[in-house]
């Protein structure tokens, strides 16, 4: 089956695009409809909302980080057994890596040929909503704006005003329909965006509200229509994007280690590698016939106590060094592998002192942006000389990374050199990227 997409974006963040993708989630869900999902960028905390919206897995969507057939074999595999595939975008339609805005939600539905569903926010504006509607439906050729939805009106009056203006101003393009200011439609945040799905004692209250909005005041029957097959799905399908550690990853999983790119396990897997789940913050060691371990970024900032007193854990990470284990850490994982780290309120708890890397929170410095990476020496990831893509987005400050060869030499979007950075010591390694793809 080739489900047809669309591409749920906005004017720009915050603007609720992704309450209206998780009301829309879950109301099609409930309504029976095989329904996929993807979010564009590099965003790993969205897709476990959308997940448990749709009850199905959602893929990252990267059109600056991915290769072209990593995109087709993605949305190939959102649509098997789907009706209807939404995307929910990043930022701004049009913001992307840069002042070229390269990898915008703008560039991954000219690729995929879907059509975009704007969500504007009208709370401080009525008519004045068409306008903006104008602008961003013809600032691009490539694309087609085929519908809106308002949000946070006060009001059906209000809602009215800003849809009488559009219909009268563009009339091809739908009014869908509007959501409220309810306080029922909101999610709360920190320092790396919305607290995590797994985190929400009354997750399924939320999504459950953001449904019965939907149903009430969006026409997704109308919706539906609008989506059309994906572009993309003619050029031929490639491998996983990056190749599996080993024939059995064991992959830490919890609070602490959560922003793990499920397109990337999900190509683990179907490359014959086996994936095994465990957690730290159960003082849960790796599984002792496991030939790799990858521990992705989260929060072990917030849980320092918790991961310094897992003995099992940690000393369950040396043995398998010891073994020769390939390990690999991003982010919070490379903090892990290190000698230990100071939290916020300025306490060091000590890690695996796997690399020498020491680290902060005491200070945050935000670190931001996409990277393309080049390994410096062989290694599980890859030959030397290899490139990668990825993505960087965190607090923590580098105190001492110790002596030793960086793991890649890395340049930001616009091909600036920012020099080296992570370690490696034998099969052990990590640092602050989430790699995403390779070139």
């Amino acid at each position: 089956m080739t489900a047809a997409g669309l591409v749920i974006a906005a004017p720009a963040s915050g603007s609720g695009k992704t309450t209206v993708t998780l009301g829309l989630l879950r109301h099609l869900a409930r309504r029976g409809v095989a329904v996929a999902s993807a979010k564009a960028g590099p965003d790993y905390i969205d897709p476990a909302f959308h997940a448990e919206a749709s009850g199905r897995p959602c893929f990252n969507l990267d059109p600056w980080a991915m290769r072209r057939a990593t995109l087709a074999t993605l949305i190939g595999r959102l649509a098997e057994g789907a009706e209807i595939v939404l995307c929910e975008g990043v930022m701004g339609l049009f913001d992307g890596a840069g002042p070229e805005a390269a990898g915008s939600t703008a560039d991954l539905a000219a690729l995929a040929g879907w059509p975009v569903v704007l969500v504007i926010d009208i709370q401080r504006q009525g008519a004045s909503a068409a306008a903006v509607l104008r602008g961003f439906a013809s600032h691009r050729s490539d694309i087609r704006i085929a519908g809106v939805i308002f949000n946070r009106a006060s009001g059906a009056a209000h809602a009215a005003l800003a849809a009488n203006a559009v219909a009268s101003a563009m009339p091809e393009i739908a009014v869908l329909g509007w959501l409220g200011r309810d306080a029922l439609l909101s999610l709360p945040e920190r320092h790396l965006g919305l607290v995590q799905a797994g985190e929400h004692a009354a997750l399924g209250t939320f999504l459950d509200a953001a449904a019965d909005a939907v149903a009430a005041r969006v026409d997704v029957d109308a919706l539906q229509r609008l989506a059309q097959p994906a572009a993309l799905a003619s050029v031929a399908a490639g491998d996983g994007p990056i190749a599996p550690l080993g024939q059995h990853i064991a992959v830490a999983t919890d609070a602490a280690y959560s922003f793990a790119y499920p397109a990337v396990i999900e190509c683990w897997r179907r490359a014959g590698a086996r994936v095994s789940t465990f957690s730290p913050l159960k003082d849960e060691a790796p599984p002792p016939d496991c030939d790799a371990v990858y521990l992705p970024g989260g929060y072990p900032e917030l849980h320092g106590a918790s991961l310094a007193a897992a003995a099992r854990f940690l000393d369950g990470l040396r043995a398998a060094a010891t073994r020769g284990v390939a390990i690999y850490g991003e982010c919070g994982g490379y903090m892990t592998l290190g000698r230990g780290f100071v939290d916020a309120a300025g306490a060091r708890h000590a890690m695996a002192g796997l690399l020498p890397l020491e680290s902060s929170f005491a200070a945050r410095k935000l670190h931001l942006g996409y990277r393309r990476a080049v390994l410096a020496a062989a290694s599980p990831l890859g030959p030397k000389g290899a490139a990668l893509r990825g993505h960087e987005f965190h607090y923590a400050s580098v105190v001492d990374e110790g002596p030793g060869e960086p793991l890649f030499a890395v340049a930001d979007a616009a091909g600036r050199a920012l020099g080296g950075i992570g370690r490696a010591n034998g099969r052990v390694m990590g640092s602050f990227l989430h790699l995403i793809d390779r070139e």
